[in-house]
Order: structure tokens, then C-alpha cells, then sequence
């Protein structure tokens, strides 16, 4: 069908800034596996920025800013690998391995890391990665089997990680332990954040098992 596409769809790929990022890594020989190792990096360095909001609440401020722009930076890196790839030719099955795997880590990382965050819980954020993971297996069962890649939401990478850097930016300003919406429903806003992020999943999972479906039933 014409909604389904091999690549995730990016839109700040089309900027010119980025073509211009990417054409100047692959001039300076940065492989796409490297920046995807990077991008790993950026995300348990999320993680751990993230878990040390709890632990050392003197430093929370710096921890969630830093959270933050290491979350954004992993999403950067996850759309540069590709196109360095495509720039520079050497796109391969190998660098589908290095594609998928450190967004794994990454996605695991920065979910439980925000639920050991301050005013975050440790069951959804364990719940939240294993949702996420989920996602992305069935997006890995549809192309293997149908022959297709779903990337659609309403959860996706990107919208959990938007999530994320929303909840950390939030924590920034105001401790989400005293949180004004802490009194008024009971939780804080990090809890509520991965609470959406887990419901957001399944609704991804249910649909994205929905449009495999009904491809693999339109094949012979």
C-alpha cells in the first residue's frame, strides 16, 4: 500500500541542514555504524542522567537539561546513520544489525532510566521499555513476514522520545514531586508520562498487528 515505506519517515531528513551534517561525516570517513553506536551512547548516557535526578537531587536541574539534549541527540544520530549510509554507499544488511539493536538499548535505557527518575515509578518504567520493545518487534515480524514496515504511532520512537524530553524539560523548571498535577490526580508528571507512553505502545502494537494483517491476507 502507498502508507507503508522501508524507512521510518523523518521529516527534518529533507532539511538541508541535515543533508549538509550528514554529506560532511561521510566526507570525514564517520561511518553510519559508528554514529549508530553513538546514538547508543547518547541514549544509556540519558538513562543515567536520568536515574541521577533521583539519586542526587542536588543536581537534578543539570541531570534533566542534560537528559534532554542526550535524548534529542540519540533521535539526531538514528536519522543521520541512514543517510550517511545512502550518502556514502555503503548501506548494508550489517548496518541494519547496528540500526536495530543500539535503538533496543537506547529506547530500554532512557524508559527505565526515567522510571527510577525523580518522581518517576520503577514498574512502568520497566513496563514502558517492554512495551517498547514490543513495538518493535511486531514492526520486525511485519517485514519478515509480510514484507512490510509499520512505523505508525499514535506511540513510535519518536513520540516516546518527544514524551521523554517533555517530562525532562518539565523537570527542569519544577520538581515533579511537587508538581501542581501530583495533587490534582495523585501522580507526578513522570509517572503519568510513561503511563501514557505504555498505553500509547499497545494502541502502536494493536494497530501495527491490524495493517500486517491485512497484508499478510492481500498476499498468496
Amino acid at each position: 500500500m502507498s502508507d507503508r515505506v522501508e524507512r521510518r519517515p523523518i521529516a527534518a531528513r529533507k532539511w538541508k541542514v541535515s543533508q549538509q551534517l550528514a554529506n560532511w561525516f561521510g566526507r570525514r570517513g564517520v561511518g553510519a555504524d559508528a554514529i549508530s553506536l553513538a546514538g547508543m551512547a547518547s541514549g544509556m548516557g540519558a538513562g543515567v542522567a536520568l536515574l541521577a535526578t533521583g539519586e542526587w537531587p542536588g543536581s537534578a536541574l543539570a541531570m534533566w537539561l542534560l537528559a534532554a539534549i542526550l535524548v534529542q541527540l540519540r533521535l539526531a544520530a538514528n536519522m543521520l546513520d541512514g543517510m550517511v549510509a545512502l550518502a556514502t554507499g555503503t548501506a548494508s544488511k550489517r548496518g541494519e544489525l547496528f540500526n536495530e539493536i543500539p535503538d533496543r538499548v537506547s529506547d530500554s535505557a532512557v524508559l527505565i532510566g526515567l522510571g527510577y527518575a525523580s518522581g518517576g515509578n520503577v514498574v512502568l518504567g520497566y513496563a514502558a521499555a517492554l512495551v517498547a520493545l514490543a513495538t518493535a518487534y511486531v514492526r520486525a515480524v511485519g517485514k519478515y513476514t509480510a514484507g512490510v514496515q509499520e512505523f505508525c504511532g499514535p506511540m513510535a520512537k519518536q513520540q516516546r522520545m518527544f514524551l521523554v524530553t517533555l517530562a525532562a524539560l518539565y523537570g527542569a523548571v519544577i520538581d515533579p514531586r511537587q508538581a501542581p498535577i501530583e495533587s490534582r490526580l495523585g501522580s507526578t508528571p513522570v509517572a503519568i508520562t510513561l503511563f501514557l507512553i505504555i498505553v500509547g505502545g499497545i494502541v502502536t502494537i494493536a494497530r501495527r498487528l491490524r495493517r500486517i494483517d491485512a497484508a499478510l491476507g492481500g498476499t498468496s
